[in-house]
């Protein structure tokens, strides 16, 4: 496959992303993520999300409150929420909704592309391959050109849903079908398939 060029796709726009997490997450799938940092540009196309939706969502960090950590969820749509979890692992998360409405969608897997080989089959794993940090890159504005999202005009997934992975403790929210996947993509996570 041919080079997307950065510079002939604009970032999606603020509007993109102001809708509700649930609708949010698979409109998603397929887009390109790219990350410039370091005189580098880091570009893979999102294979698999989750969506967390709100305060009444027990999976979704704001279910506890407005802190210092989740701050960034309450805020305008369009901004990356990037935390750092297990004393490990940075994650991106997407801003959804509007001002005053914590939802976010996780970006769990991605494709690399360009020939770029890399291992982006899990949240943790894409954040270190593509440089995402919490420090730096948490509240980075989606639509700027450090971070940000593309459309290369390719035809949209196949997009299948199950579970989301990780929230046994989040009570009935554990089965809710809030995870958004390309069935046809081998860089999805593998620990759980279409329900």
């Amino acid at each position: 496959m041919g080079r997307i060029s950065t510079l002939d796709s604009a970032a999606l726009s603020r509007a993109f992303y102001e809708r509700p997490a649930i609708e949010l997450a698979p409109a998603l799938i397929g887009k390109i993520l790219v990350h410039h940092v370091d005189a580098q540009e880091f570009r893979a196309r999102i294979v698999e999300t989750e969506a967390y939706i709100g305060e009444h969502d027990l999976a979704c960090h704001a279910s506890k409150g407005r802190t210092k950590r989740t701050e960034v969820m309450f805020g305008p749509a369009g901004h990356a929420y990037v935390y750092f979890i297990y004393g490990m692992y940075d994650m991106l998360n997407v801003v959804a909704s509007h001002v005053g409405d914590a939802q976010a969608v996780l970006i769990r897997a991605a494709e690399p592309i360009d020939g770029w080989q890399a291992d982006l089959s899990g949240p943790g794993k894409l954040a270190r391959a593509m440089r995402i940090i919490t420090r730096r890159d948490n509240g980075v504005d989606l639509t700027g050109e450090q971070l940000f999202f593309i459309d290369d005009g390719s035809l949209p997934p196949n997009v299948a849903r199950s579970k989301r992975i990780g929230v046994d403790y989040s009570g009935r929210w554990k089965h809710r079908l809030l995870r958004f996947f390309d069935s046809g993509s081998q860089h999805v996570s593998k620990a759980l398939s279409a329900d």
